[in-house]
C-alpha cells in the first residue's frame, strides 16, 4: 500500500468516522476488520467471528481511497487494481456494500 500521511485531520476523521458507522450498520458482524489509517477500524460483515489477534479477513486503505469509495467517486474494482487497497481474506470484499447511501435498512 501507498505510504500514509500518519497525521488527521479533523474534517476528514469526521467524514471516515461517519461513513465506517454507516457502514456498520449496513453490514452488521465481526467477520471483516476495515482499517483506515490512522483515522479508523472497524469490524462489520457476517461470518467467523473474530476476537483475538489478527482477523482473517482484512480490508486496509488510505482515507481518501475509502472516501472516495463511500461516495461512490471511484469503485472497489479501480481501487484494487490501483493497489490503493490491501485485502486479505475470503470476506475481504466490500464491493456489493459500495457506495454508501445515508439509509440503513433494518
Amino acid at each position: 500500500m501507498n505510504a500514509i500521511n500518519m497525521e488527521q485531520d479533523p474534517a476528514v476523521l469526521e467524514e471516515v468516522l461517519a461513513t465506517l458507522d454507516l457502514l456498520a450498520k449496513k453490514f452488521p458482524g465481526k467477520a471483516i476488520e476495515v482499517r483506515i489509517p490512522p483515522y479508523a477500524a472497524i469490524q462489520c460483515g457476517q461470518g467467523p467471528r473474530h476476537t483475538r489477534g489478527t482477523p482473517p479477513n482484512v480490508i486496509e486503505m488510505a482515507a481518501t481511497t475509502w472516501l472516495a469509495l463511500a461516495s461512490g467517486a471511484t469503485t472497489w474494482a479501480d481501487a484494487l487494481n490501483r493497489g490503493a487497497i490491501d485485502a486479505s481474506g475470503s470476506l475481504a470484499d466490500l464491493s456489493a456494500h459500495l457506495p454508501l447511501t445515508g439509509e440503513v435498512t433494518p
